[in-house]
Order: C-alpha cells, then structure tokens, then sequence
C-alpha cells in the first residue's frame, strides 16, 4: 500500500518497485506450490543405508552413485528424458536441449555436486549446449536446477538433522495448468478506492490460477540425503 503522502514526497518510482516486488513474490508462491506437489513423488531413495527420512544421518550425503542409481530407477521404469525446455523469457514457448533428466537441488546440495568426480560445473559446457536457467552442472545422465526452494525436512533426519530432496524428473512426470486469461494479474487501485473514502492510499496486488499435479510416480525420484554442514 502506498500513500499519497509518500508518492508525493518521493521522486523514486515506487509503485514500479512495489510491482517488481509484487512479481517477485508471485513467482516463489508458485515455485513453492509446485515444490510441495513434487515432494509427494512416492519413488523415495534414501541415501547410503537409510531406509526412510528419519533414518539418513549427517555423513548420508549425495554422491556419484545416488544419482546413477536414480537415473537406473528412472531407465527401468521406462521413464523418458526431456529433449526440451520451457524459455524462461515468455515461459510458454520451448526450445531443444540435450536429452538428459532434470534435478532439482538447493544451494547446499549444490556444495556437495561440485566436489564429486565427473560433475561438469554449466561454465564448462561448450558453446553448442544449451543451458537451462539456474542449471549449475551435470553428472552422469542428469543435469542440475538450482534453487532456494528445494525441498528440506528440517529436524526429520537422524540426529534431528534436516534432510534435503534432490528430486530427479523425467518426460511427463508433472504438469502445471493455468487458466487462459486469468494466469496472473495484477489489480492496482488508486486512491478513492471502497475503503479509502479520502483518497489517500494506492494498493498494488497480484492473483494467479495455478495447478501443479504428479502425472506419474514412476518417472521422479525423490532423492533424500544429507549435505555438508
């Protein structure tokens, strides 16, 4: 909410910020809904010899081998690799990349990739291999999304460890669905407004339709470990 006071006070265009802030936030509400929906996947792994969430300790972190075994899991359940990518510009159009799966990992997993033997870091990719937006590298048959908003079980693990998901995706393993028209929009209201009988305050707000749903158990694999502390 902005006053007249402050927009009259200020030469800063604060209503354009409060709409980039405004986006911002829409952008990782949805990112979060899709994220919980993903971390329902029924394909679990646990790390080394866990055997469920509560049971992976702080030595239990991603390796080499947690990923080919994800990548086996995902082969023999007939799990097809992506050959393509939404553009992150207009995020409906798409274009060609490599055939690979897609993982999803946060920061702290990210820490861990780098140290192992045969990730390749995107900066070392050549010229003709389209990277994906916030990829940070590839190992074996998968390459890596980086975000914030991976999943974490905080307190879940052994030792009241929190526990992270590296979730590995195939071809129509989820989708997302918007309404035509109403995707998103952004409802500013100048002053005078039902509330504002004097005039004094501008709001700025956003809404989106949006569904996230799992197409098929068989073609994720929820990867659950530990990471460096």
């Amino acid at each position: 909410m902005l006053t007249r006071k402050l927009q009259y006070t200020t030469l800063d265009p604060l209503l354009n910020e409060v709409n980039d802030l405004l986006g911002q936030s829409a952008g990782n509400t949805l990112d979060q809904l899709n994220r919980d929906e993903l971390a329902t996947i029924t394909t679990k792994q646990y790390a080394s010899t866990a055997t469920a969430t509560n049971e992976v300790s702080s030595v239990m972190k991603i390796t080499k081998d947690e990923i080919r075994e994800a990548v086996r899991t995902l082969k023999n359940n007939n799990a097809q690799k992506l050959t393509e990518m939404v553009n992150h510009s207009d995020g409906f159009n798409s274009s060609p990349i490599d055939a690979c799966y897609v993982a999803l990992v946060h920061p702290n997993t990210t820490y861990d990739l780098k140290e192992l033997s045969g990730f390749i870091r995107v900066e070392e990719y050549g010229s003709q291999k389209v990277a994906m937006p916030n990829e940070v590298g590839s190992l074996d048959e998968v390459r890596f999304i980086e975000t914030t908003n991976a999943k974490t079980r905080a307190s879940a693990g052994a030792g009241a460890i929190t526990v992270y998901s590296t979730i590995v995706l195939a071809k129509e393993a989820y989708m997302n669905s918007r309404i035509a028209g109403e995707a998103m929009r952004n409802i500013i209201e100048g002053p005078g407004g039902n509330t504002d009988p004097f005039h004094q305050r501008t709001t700025s707000v956003w809404f989106a339709t949006f569904v996230s749903q799992i197409l098929n158990d068989n073609f994720g694999v929820d990867v659950q470990h530990a990471v460096s502390g």
